[in-house]
């Protein structure tokens, strides 16, 4: 009850703040103010507020919060425990069966054997013989150094 008066007298007093801006021609801001003031008021007429107020004094409704909660805590709990376990992101499981899938394509066949598989990537043009040994002298240098 006290609750509907108050949201009855602060819509009075924002559309009485909305004639006073419309009384000083700015149309614009009186209409949005009232439209601000009248949502109250509509919230008392459709039982919202009673509701509202029915709920943050019930035990029951308090209850079933904590019970929301409690589910809410279980779910993030066992998200956490598989992405831990490697479980990963939606994306990176479907990445792994993607790759899983042109994996299980036989190397010699003519057609993939599980239906659409990635296209095999054409090969770069290999690279001149003094660019390959270059790139192993830093590996001898550390095998050497490691008595390998």
């Amino acid at each position: 009850m006290i609750a509907e008066t108050v949201c009855s007298a602060v819509a009075a007093a924002g559309l009485g703040i909305a004639a006073v801006t419309a009384y000083r021609r700015r149309f614009l801001a009186a209409a949005r103010i009232a439209a601000y003031a009248l949502v109250p008021l509509g919230l008392v007429m459709t039982g919202v507020v009673e509701w509202a107020a029915d709920t943050a004094f019930s035990p029951t409704a308090w209850a079933g919060f904590a019970v929301l909660g409690g589910a809410w805590a279980l779910f993030m709990t066992t998200r956490a425990v598989e992405r831990r376990r490697g479980g990963g992101t939606r994306k990176e499981r479907r990445a792994a069966a993607r790759s899983a899938q042109a994996a299980a394509v036989a190397p010699a066949a003519s057609a993939p054997s599980l239906g659409q598989g990635a296209r095999p990537a054409s090969r770069p043009a290999a690279a001149p013989r003094a660019a390959a040994s270059e790139d192993f002298s830093d590996i001898e240098a550390i095998l050497k150094k490691h008595g390998i």
